[in-house]
């Protein structure tokens, strides 16, 4: 038993050993800050999306509505394809970004 609260105990004051998180440097600007939110805020709404098409599906299987289920899967595979695409562009967006803003 002692050696899971030693374990317990060295997990509880911290896993990582002289790690601090921080912010990485591009998204300490504005832009970046604008870029983030925008990131966030769109994969929140496609999360969203994929809830209430998967309530669509429940509803419209539940109640023997054939198309309101139909239209709920339908939901459900835009909010993944939404969800992807914003990643993948707004981790373009920063790419060309910082490449602007390179010294060199």
């Amino acid at each position: 038993m002692s050696h899971m609260l030693e374990a317990f105990n060295s997990l509880a004051a911290g896993p990582i050993p002289d790690f601090s998180p921080t912010v990485p440097k591009t998204l300490k600007t504005p832009t970046g800050t604008i870029l983030g939110w925008t990131a966030g805020i769109g994969l929140a709404l496609a999360v969203l999306g994929g809830l209430s098409g998967w309530a669509c599906v429940a509803i419209g299987h539940n109640s023997e509505r054939g198309g309101l289920a139909a239209r709920g899967k339908q939901a459900i595979v835009w909010s993944l394809v939404s969800g992807m695409g914003i990643g993948v562009t707004s981790g373009l967006v920063m790419a060309f970004y910082n490449m602007t803003q390179a010294k060199g």
